[in-house]
């Protein structure tokens, strides 16, 4: 998880790194498998990452780390500081508040050594420019970064715990406080920088009674307001500090009742580096949450189309759902999204197998006459999805709306990024310019496939509609 990192010369990166692992060993109840060590892999573009020493054997524990070490609201003495309850924050917050208190006391904190191997510049989506951000041209990630709900969390609901509590949060920088604009802003980018910290490292923790459980990597979008269900976070020194692949997915953190164990979940060689997963997803939000992209995701990527997309295709000025009888209904049934994902087409899947119902039932509905429509609502039930012409006339019409967004073609694309350098020799907007080419041709690649996919099912429906009148003009004749 170390990609989005920025370091200095070298050998203060590898004292950084012995300073860690010196601190790490010596902290009660860390056990540490001698076959494994915290290598530099900068010259492969991936920073810091844990590298087998000699052979693993499946299901060999390689490290633990007792609950007492992570950096996580219920070990900080910060809970006890304030008068009010930290954690009623919400578990993003709460967590932003604490990792402040801790980072601002600097040598004095218990995590003190192990904040100097946290990256404090990242390429996570939540740092680009807006010129940087116009590179991913139509993609739907730019509208999930979020940065302006997360500026007025944290001026809302950290901002006055800080102001109120100098003492425990010394203002940086030479401010004499965080009060006016240059204290809002100082705040506002240290707050971001332990929120992204968060995002790409910070584990979901729950208390296991019963021990073995899989402990899961936060996968909810920066700063959320929904957090009713969500398990409260934590950062869990050295499994962050594992990279992480799709293909090459080889450990797993499991939590027992006093510690959280990586695991070995199949037979690791000898100088192989050991590789968490962040499970199935697309390299766009790969790119928002941790700052960098990889091919190894490309089978994830997806292309989304918004209720707005879809109703402008169907010929609706606007996807106000009261305003809209179709909508409106779909919406009683809790089948009415905000955007529509779509996967990318993998082993011949048909249009069926990649298409979410919600959004054929919607493309339905659109389809149907207004007395279609309204014989189905008096009977209170959803039309059935279905693919058929008028469907796919719809779907095809939105993509291709959807797809004329993108600035570049693919062909253009391709050009691009031939052009570029490899990716460990890029820095600043090199670099994020790459990976912008890089997720933007993914979709584009998905457009291309959902589109032909289209275009064989309508020439299909044509064929059959023909075929169809033809019998239905023989029968006739042969009766005659």
């Amino acid at each position: 998880m170390s990609s989005s990192t920025h370091f200095a010369d070298p050998s203060s990166f590898q004292q950084q790194s012995n300073n860690f692992v010196s601190w790490l060993e010596g902290s009660p109840g860390v056990k540490v498998n001698p076959k494994i060590f915290l290598a530099d892999l900068r010259a492969n573009g991936a920073g810091r990452g844990v590298v087998a020493r000699e052979n693993i054997e499946e299901g060999e524990e390689l490290f633990s780390i007792p609950r007492s070490l992570i950096l996580a609201v219920q070990n900080s003495d910060l809970k006890s500081l304030l008068p009010q309850d930290v954690e009623a924050l919400g578990p993003w917050l709460s967590l932003m508040l604490v990792m402040l208190y801790e980072y601002l006391k600097g040598d004095q904190s218990k995590w003190a050594t192990y904040f100097q191997i946290l990256p404090s510049r990242f390429d996570t989506l939540m740092f680009w420019s807006p010129a940087e951000l116009q590179e991913l041209q139509a993609s739907a990630i730019v509208d999930k970064i979020g940065k302006q709900g997360a500026d007025e969390s944290i001026l809302e609901s950290i901002a006055p715990i800080v102001r109120a509590n100098q003492t425990l949060f010394p203002p940086v920088g030479g401010l004499s406080s965080y009060e006016g604009d240059a204290g809002a802003a100082a705040l506002l980018e240290l707050a971001h920088m332990m929120g992204s910290l968060i995002m790409a490292y910070a584990f979901d923790i729950e208390k296991s009674e019963d021990g073995d459980d899989e402990a899961e990597d936060p996968d909810e979008s920066y700063m959320t307001d929904d957090e009713e269900e969500q398990l409260s976070k934590g950062m869990v020194p050295l499994a962050d500090l594992l990279n992480a692949d799709a293909d090459r997915n080889n450990a797993r953190l499991y939590q027992e009742e006093d510690s959280l164990i990586m695991r070995a979940i199949k037979p690791i060689h000898e100088n192989e580096e050991i590789f968490n997963d962040y499970g199935e997803i697309p390299r766009a939000d790969l790119l928002r949450r941790y700052g960098y992209v990889t091919e190894n995701y490309a089978p994830y990527d997806v292309i989304e189309l918004s209720l707005k997309d879809i109703c402008l295709a169907a010929g609706l000025l606007n996807a106000d759902v009261e305003s809209q009888p179709k909508l409106e209904f779909l919406e009683e049934h809790d089948v009415l999204e905000d955007g529509y994902v779509i996967p990318r087409p993998l082993n011949n899947a048909s249009l069926e197998d990649i298409l979410p119902a919600e959004l054929v039932i919607l493309l339905t509905a659109l389809s149907q006459t207004p007395e279609e429509f309204e014989q189905r609502r008096s009977k209170g039930k959803l039309p059935k999805p279905s693919m058929d012409a008028a469907q796919t006339s719809l779907l095809l019409k939105a993509l291709q709306s959807k797809q004329a967004q993108y600035a570049t073609s693919l062909a253009e694309d391709t050009q691009i990024l031939q052009s570029l350098p490899p990716a460990q020799s890029l820095e600043g907007p090199s670099r994020r310019l790459k990976m912008a080419v890089q997720v933007r041709m993914g979709e584009k690649e998905i457009f291309q496939n959902i589109l032909t996919m289209l275009d064989s099912t309508a020439a299909g429906s044509l064929k059959r509609s023909a075929n169809g009148d033809y019998d239905s003009r023989n029968s006739k004749a042969a009766r005659v």
